[in-house]
């Protein structure tokens, strides 16, 4: 059927020409025998994989020469949607005159990236990403079928972008070492978030265990905690000046005071600063819930002031305005 006849072209216009012609004349599907192996000099490795997202199957066959952990042949078989198909094609295809542990190191995003018809349009629509997935998974069950070894080998427990592949260690760093701000930062860097985004924010099409805005927000918090620890270590309170105190102040609001008052709808500005008697005192403005609440001038007040002679001095004295 030409794209143009199904849904009025809107259906097809988002998969590529290469997808297309992959879904309907896969040049890969088939299966390997042992005497086909035998006659390529080469074990069949078989393996089968399932993806639970999706309700699509793949089996793949290698003949891997044992001497050079080789791939000399590939083939698969699929169950599932024609997206899925196209993938397993071309990860079969990449497969071929690749060592095993060179095969292991195929990611779905190579898979997606073979798909295009140029570099800069996606092959799939975003929601159909994961498809893709399978393909990358089947290839580390091939190769602990191979190895002998369970497939947890090659499993990250901490995946948070199922569809990019990206583990929470990976965008934790990223945020570190490049001073990350915010989703769209983690998601170009990284391409997590860039598929079916389920991984973003709660209430996407699949139940995520992370997501990125709270791992955002919790990687700031812990940086800038540990910013205060090392400043501490390095200057102490009472012998820096007004600038540099104003700056340690703002380091424990963004770490534990504002995220605290944020989870009940409130806020809180340092407005002012002011050294006396040998001690600091800090004129804070309450936003948001705050600044009706009838606790910001007592137990609220009292936690804030807490926290700063905590983390900073104990002549800091906070004043509401």
């Amino acid at each position: 059927m030409a794209k143009n006849n199904l849904l009025g072209g809107s259906l097809w216009e988002e998969y590529s020409d290469k997808v297309s012609n992959r879904m309907n004349r896969p040049e890969f599907m088939g299966d390997i025998s042992e005497e086909e192996a035998k006659v390529l000099g080469g074990d069949l490795i078989v393996a089968d994989y399932g993806a639970e997202s999706c309700g699509d199957a793949v089996r793949l066959y290698w003949v891997v020469e044992p001497e050079t952990n080789i791939i000399k042949a590939a083939k698969f078989k699929s169950f599932g949607c024609g997206t899925a198909i196209a993938s397993s094609d071309v990860m079969a295809e990449m497969c071929i005159g690749k060592t095993v542990d060179e095969a292991v190191e195929i990611t779905n995003l190579d898979v997606e990236a073979a798909l295009r018809d140029n570099p800069d349009t996606p092959a799939v629509p975003p929601q159909k990403m994961h498809c893709s997935v399978m393909a990358y998974d089947v290839i580390k069950k091939a190769a602990a079928t191979f190895k002998k070894v369970d497939m947890s080998i090659y499993e990250d427990a901490d995946m948070v972008c199922e569809c990019a592949r990206v583990t929470l260690k990976t965008i934790k760093d990223v945020i570190r070492i490049n001073d990350l701000t915010t989703v769209e930062e983690i998601t170009n860097y990284t391409k997590a978030g860039a598929f079916c985004k389920s991984c973003i924010k709660p209430g996407g099409h699949e139940e995520r265990k992370y997501y990125l805005v709270d791992i955002l927000n919790e990687t700031r918090e812990e940086m800038a905690r540990e910013q205060i620890k090392e400043q501490s270590l390095k200057t102490d309170f009472k012998s820096m000046n007004l600038i540099q105190k104003h700056k340690a102040v703002e380091n424990v609001m963004a770490a534990t005071i504002r995220p605290m008052l944020a989870s009940d709808g409130g806020s809180v500005e340092v407005v002012d600063m002011k050294e006396r008697n040998g001690g600091v005192v800090i004129y804070i403005s309450y936003g948001g819930a705050c600044a009706s609440c009838a606790s910001s001038h007592t137990g609220t007040l009292s936690g804030i002031q807490a926290q700063l002679r905590e983390s900073l001095d104990q002549d800091i004295d906070v004043i509401p305005v």
